[in-house]
């Protein structure tokens, strides 16, 4: 029980399931549209640099998470990653860092 507990954990965590439906060929486009985003991300130094904001895709959905300073690095990120191939949908849930 916790070793098959512990596979779902870890195939949640890197968005590839491996008792699931997601085959090897989904996993592998998964990993190119992070690849993609974070590509994409990167040609825009207003969002904060390649560390601000991570980047993780399950079954076609990018996540978006950290933080920015604005609510339109917010907006820009989230139009950023739809405009990559193979993308199904965006979660957005980035947040305003107000510790400045």
């Amino acid at each position: 029980m916790r070793v098959a507990a512990l596979c779902v954990c870890i195939s949640v965590a890197t968005g590839c399931s491996a008792f699931g439906t997601c085959g090897l060929r989904e996993c592998s486009d998964d990993a190119k549209i992070t690849t993609e985003v974070r590509a994409l991300l990167s040609q825009s130094p207003e969002l904060g640099g390649p560390n601000a904001i991570t980047v993780q895709t399950v079954h076609g959905v990018v996540y978006l998470r950290g933080l920015v300073s604005t609510p339109y690095q917010i907006s820009a990120a989230g139009g950023i990653a739809e405009g990559a191939a193979g993308v199904v949908e965006v979660q957005n849930l980035l947040n305003i860092d107000n510790s400045h």
